[in-house]
């Protein structure tokens, strides 16, 4: 039998190997030890005689045999390592050529950390094996035992053809984030910032690999990639399965036929809700209310009809609705389906203290991209409760607002609390609240008094009444929503990873709802019927405080 051969069929028998001993011998050097001389033996055998039928009975015949020894021997049983096999490195020069010397080292580099650490040691630096495990803080025996495989991996790797990628030469580069949850103390752009933790994400999208496989596919050496894989898992954009690696968050690559099919999805859904929604409630008498009637009309609907088309509950009862921000979790039954996946099932904890679904995007080149696209400053709508309200926030093209960041969860409470104090507010915190645009300064004959910008509804009936009149909306076009998100849930699913099918399914309970694409063709469709129109105040557009219940 060929050395590789052998090298081969060895390597599955090194862990049961090691874990027989383990079992038997008074300590883990003698069981390190007893592991590495069956292993020789075995090996010897293979590549020197023709007539072994049954590797499998073969090796542990050997074992048994050894073990019988290692009992026969009451002092401590001492393993002596041939020097053809694993000899102190001599003085003289390898005889390798560059050429094998370079892929020598190049291989060297798709060992495990520990074992690469060995070798390179041993054999590159000239220390001696007792040096190692002193240095190591690892018995003599482990040595030797990674020594052995090692020589077989580099054996076998310097035989095999290792395969590139596309992305060796053309990397990908995300071109957009977005986040589902709470922010932490990193904004979510800064989470995967550097090219090669995007493209090691995008490596293991579809198909778990191993460290060598994916730093084959990027044409890097796999110690770079053992580093980034390290904070990638920590931080949940990996998870690992037996010993390989795969994305574990949605990377999307839109073709030009699914942004077509997502857009007019979009167009259809908000131009049967949008019209309706707008008419029903100026005809239901609720914007006459106190609360409202001292709004804008115009003003007051850029608030109400993103919101209440946010709200993904269409509950005959009146008796529920996604007003209970603080659960995030809702039915999307207008939509098609009873399913009520929960955020706490897909959402990931982080070490900055964030708990979110993470998402990315792969600009795909050559891409027909659809003219509402044009209108991309538009992010998902956010809420934060504090001491019973929520603050509730579109951001879009028409506000005149800088993008949130890691602070907004601190800002969004301190604006409520500001909100709800009844003692006059001081310069520096009307400062605060004129610069993010919650308020601006009123003229009258006392002076100078801040006025809010922010709509809000604090009684608790009204803000009941006016999610009812957009529960009635999406109810009556439940059937024509669900034909209409089907194709499109059908077309994102298709092909997904399992480990990603729920967290995509979660997402897709709130297409119709609070999906910041849907929100923004609310808003198109009702522009271009001219229902409405750009408002001269733009700092606390589409922003409200709501009773959280």
């Amino acid at each position: 039998m060929t050395p590789d051969k052998a090298g081969e069929i060895l390597s599955t028998y090194l862990e049961p190997v090691y874990g027989f001993a383990l079992k038997r011998c008074k300590s883990r050097e003698d069981a390190e030890d007893l592991s590495q001389e069956i292993m020789l033996r075995a090996y010897r055998a293979l590549t020197t005689r023709g007539d072994i039928g049954d590797p499998t009975r073969f090796v542990w015949t050997i074992a048994h045999n050894l073990l019988c020894n290692y009992y026969r021997d009451s002092a401590k049983y001492s393993v002596g390592l041939p020097l053809d096999e694993v000899s102190e490195p001599e003085d003289e020069e390898t005889g390798f050529d560059d050429e094998t010397l370079s892929r020598l080292r190049c291989e060297i580099s798709y060992l495990s950390r520990l074992r690469r650490e060995i070798v390179i040691a041993y054999y590159f630096e000239r220390r001696s094996q007792n040096e190692i495990s002193r240095e190591l803080g690892i018995p003599v025996g482990t040595v030797k035992w990674h020594l052995f495989g090692a020589r077989n991996e580099l054996k076998r790797g310097m035989d095999m053809t290792r395969d590139s990628s596309e992305l060796r030469f053309n990397p990908i580069k995300f071109h957009s984030f977005g986040i589902n949850g709470s922010i932490g103390t990193r904004p979510p752009e800064d989470y995967l910032r550097s090219a090669i933790e995007q493209n090691i994400c995008y490596c293991v999208r579809d198909n778990a690999k191993s460290v060598g496989e994916i730093a084959d596919s990027l044409g890097v050496s796999p110690v770079y990639v053992e580093s980034e894989l390290e904070y990638l898992v920590e931080y949940g954009f990996i998870v690992v399965e037996k010993g390989r690696y795969i994305a574990n968050f949605i990377i999307d690559e839109p073709t030009s036929e699914l942004l077509e099919l997502q857009n007019n999805m979009y167009k259809q859904a908000a131009r049967l809700i949008a019209p309706e929604l707008w008419r029903e409630l100026n005809e239901s008498g609720l914007l006459d209310s106190p609360e409202l009637k001292r709004y804008d009309r115009n003003y007051l609907m850029w608030a109400l009809i993103p919101y209440i088309a946010a709200q993904n509950t269409f509950d005959r009862s009146s008796k529920h609705n996604s007003g209970d921000f603080a659960a995030q979790n809702a039915f999307d039954r207008g939509a098609g389906g009873e399913r009520n996946i929960t955020f706490d099932e897909v959402a990931v904890t982080r070490p900055d203290g964030s708990r979110n679904i993470y998402k990315a995007a792969v600009a795909s080149r050559g891409l027909n991209i659809p003219a509402e696209y044009e209108h991309i400053r538009v992010f998902g709508p956010m809420w934060n409760g504090y001491n019973g309200y929520v603050l509730w926030r579109l951001d879009s093209e028409w506000s005149d607002r800088s993008r949130p960041d890691a602070n907004y969860p601190d800002e969004a409470k301190r604006v409520l609390s500001l909100w709800q104090r009844s003692e006059p507010l001081s310069t520096d915190e009307c400062a605060y609240l004129a610069e993010r645009g919650y308020i601006r300064a009123k003229s009258g004959a006392d002076g100078n008094k801040p006025e809010w910008t922010v709509v809000s509804v604090t009684d608790n009936e009204l803000h009941k009444s006016l999610l009812d009149v957009g529960g009635r909306v999406k109810t009556r076009h439940e059937g024509e929503l669900a034909d209409l998100k089907r194709p499109y849930a059908d077309a994102v699913t298709k092909s997904l990873p399992k480990q990603l099918v729920r967290t995509r399914e979660y997402e897709l309970q709130f297409v119709f709802g609070s999906d910041g694409w849907f929100l923004l063709h609310c808003i198109l469709t009702l522009l271009d019927a001219g229902l409405l129109t750009p408002p001269d105040e733009r700092g606390g557009l589409s922003t409200l405080i709501v009773p959280n219940y």
